[in-house]
């Protein structure tokens, strides 16, 4: 099964994609003024790079939910 991060984390699946997402949104547009998460999300599908980017961001939001159910 595909995770979001070459860390030992849970699959992305055992989240719903749309929490892990608000866990990030905020950051990235912070990041990236004038994108918005949904941009990445839809240049990803046809951009490698953006599809990297995506993974990565994903992973911080895996890490996130990780580090928010332990506590």
């Amino acid at each position: 099964m595909k995770t979001y991060s070459h860390q030992q984390l849970e699959p992305a699946g055992a989240w719903d994609r749309t929490y892990l997402e608000s866990l990030i949104r905020e950051d990235y547009e912070r990041c990236h003024p004038g994108e918005t998460l949904d941009d990445l999300k839809r240049r990803a599908s046809f951009s490698r790079e953006d599809r990297g980017l995506l993974r990565d961001w994903m992973a911080v939001a895996a890490a996130r939910a990780t580090a928010a159910m332990r506590g």
